[in-house]
């Protein structure tokens, strides 16, 4: 099939859960033979690459602004990808739901995956979290198919707007590798930090894990992963708040092997968004051995189970923080616990099987993948280059 993905900045991923998203399914969608073009922003990924491991390159431009920056993106994306005539398309973020129809009049069946409840994000204003709401509605009449990533957020569809969605989570790998040379560029060695990843926007608590942090007496370090564009603000009382305390450091945004890294060497990981579906930082700490302590959220508790520690404020926080920096027996066995629960729910290969055949039935087509080699993968993405 010959596949769009629109609405991320674009891959490889270099911001955020949806362009991670977008990375693994399209790669392991050209794997399986399939013909993917995963639209980019300009400020995000260079016009010059035209090609990611397989994976076809539109790289198109934007306003950047933090209300603007997807919308005018996936329109304009969309009406290049009239032209295209692609089997299927996959719009990402209900925010983009009313360009549904600019591929669907080409005949181009679409999925979106509408992301968790971009409404309560404390970043938006007045009319931004209106916007949402509306756009919500239009997920469930203007695509071809609804995706919601987690069970939470599909009853919430269900009961909300009465609409019917297919539940497809995100994926992760699983794999530990101890490797101190990597992460010592933070000052840290293997096992000695407790890490934390996320964007730096309110919703996403940093200042809950800063201010519980600075009660855990310890010698570990806390490594603060991410960053925001339009959250100045935010981040300078962050840094405020750490000052006086120099375990705390701040990375900024980290991609590729230095983050895998960083997940797969720490003591123990904290996560504390409360808005969103499945988060992918999440699956990954899980899947990369890590014990996890999480906000106890709906959405958090379907994703760790009992594989990971739920705490419910930054004292709740810091008690248990405290404790499970005490017991290594205890967080040898959470580990096992979320890599096995990853294993049997959350592997990417599932997830790209119901991808799969979810763009086929949309467009009438049968399943026929076809894992590519790696030589001749290699040869493709040669005779692709400029």
């Amino acid at each position: 099939m010959r596949i769009a993905i629109l609405g991320t900045r674009g891959i490889p991923a270099s911001y955020g859960g949806f362009e991670t998203f977008a990375e693994h399914l399209s790669t392991r969608l050209v794997a399986r033979g399939h013909d993917v073009t995963v639209y980019c922003r300009s400020h995000y990924v260079s016009p010059r690459q035209l090609n990611f491991h397989g994976v076809k390159l539109k790289v198109l431009p934007t306003i950047r602004h933090k209300y603007f920056d997807t919308v005018v993106h996936t329109f304009l994306s969309a009406i290049h990808a009239v032209s295209q005539r692609y089997d299927a398309a996959l719009i990402c973020n209900c925010a983009n739901a009313p360009f549904s129809p600019i591929l669907r009049l080409a005949r181009t069946p679409v999925a979106i995956n509408v992301d968790g409840l971009e409404h309560k994000r404390k970043k938006w204003n007045w009319p931004a979290r209106r916007y949402y709401r509306f756009a919500e509605y239009l997920s469930t009449v203007l695509p071809t198919e609804m995706v919601t990533d987690a069970q939470v957020i599909q009853d919430y569809y269900l009961a909300r707007h009465n609409a019917r969605s297919t539940m497809i989570a995100y994926g992760s790998e699983v794999e530990r590798r101890p490797n101190r040379e990597l992460v010592r560029k933070w000052r840290v060695e293997p096992n000695r930090y407790v890490l934390y990843v996320s964007r730096l926007e309110p919703e996403n608590n940093a200042h809950l894990v800063i201010e519980a942090f600075k009660k855990v007496r310890t010698a570990y370090r806390l490594l603060i992963v991410g960053d925001a564009p339009y959250a100045e603000q935010y981040i300078n009382s962050l840094k405020a708040s750490a000052r006086g305390d120099k375990r705390i450091v701040f990375t900024g945004f980290v991609f590729g092997q230095d983050y895998r890294a960083l997940q797969q060497n720490a003591y123990c990981y904290v996560h504390a968004t409360e808005v969103g579906g499945t988060h992918p930082a999440l699956l990954e700490a899980m899947g990369y051995g890590n014990c996890v302590l999480t906000l106890a959220t709906p959405e958090n508790i379907e994703v760790v189970g009992d594989a990971g520690v739920p705490y419910i404020d930054e004292f709740d926080l810091a008690e248990k923080l405290q404790r499970v920096l005490r017991d290594g027996s205890l967080v040898q066995a959470y580990r096992n616990r979320a890599q096995q629960r990853i294993q049997k729910h959350y592997d990417w290969e599932t997830v790209v099987d119901q991808y799969e055949q979810l763009f086929a039935r949309m467009c009438g087509q049968e399943v026929r993948s076809e894992p590519v080699s790696v030589e001749a993968e290699a040869t493709k993405v040669m005779k692709a280059a400029p």
